[in-house]
């Protein structure tokens, strides 16, 4: 189900007219109709406000192959934690540093946050996920963005147990967290690739 139909379908189940759901968003109803009619998309801070006004995660809404009764399900804390116990990688992603969104599908959505920046694009959409994809690092270097139009190198941050991945585009650096030989070693690499400082990054 498209995310056109999804909107129709949502509003409809909780009695939101056109005008109504134009005015919670800040648009014009005739943005609602194009939405609907799936001849515009809407942008990151509007889909943020769908998902709060009809209470549906992000990642149920974007996802075509995912249905909007899905949407109670693996979307939990209890999922986060059984992924921490079991190991499974846990991280954060910034939509706008891949270039394939196919990947948003081996991952299990927990969080999403709108970050407003200083640069372009002007809000990054913020995904803190969990997966249990053996290749994940794999995937992510192949993906992730490198082109100083669209912000430079952008990479991704994650763990797995007690391991700490930070991929690039093509470049896969991990350390062991409490190993600061491991780190440091990280932390110039990273250097290189124009990230002054991993102190900032998550542990």
């Amino acid at each position: 189900m498209k995310l056109s139909e999804k909107i129709q379908l949502l509003r409809k189940k909780y009695g939101y007219s056109q005008e109504y759901l134009a005015e919670k968003c800040n648009v014009s109803r005739q943005a609602i109709s194009k939405w609907e009619s799936d001849i515009t998309f809407p942008e990151t801070e509007k889909i943020v406000m769908l998902s709060n006004l009809f209470k549906t995660p992000i990642d149920i809404l974007l996802k075509d192959e995912l249905d909007i009764d899905s949407r109670i399900t693996n979307h939990t804390c209890h999922n986060v934690i059984n992924d921490n116990v079991n190991g499974y990688f846990e991280g954060l992603l910034i939509k706008e540093s891949i270039s394939d969104e196919n990947i948003l599908d081996i991952l299990n959505i927990n969080k999403v946050e709108l970050w407003k920046t200083e640069s372009s694009p002007k809000y990054w959409t913020a995904l803190y996920f969990t997966s249990s994809d053996p290749e994940l690092p794999n995937k992510f270097s192949k993906l992730m963005i490198a082109n100083e139009k669209l912000g430079g190198n952008w990479y991704v941050d994650f763990k797995y147990k007690n391991t700490k991945f930070i991929v690039f585009k093509n470049k896969i650096l991990k350390y062991e967290i409490g190993n600061q030989v491991e780190k440091d070693f990280v932390s110039e690499e990273c250097r290189k690739l124009g990230i002054l400082d991993i102190s900032d990054i998550s542990e």
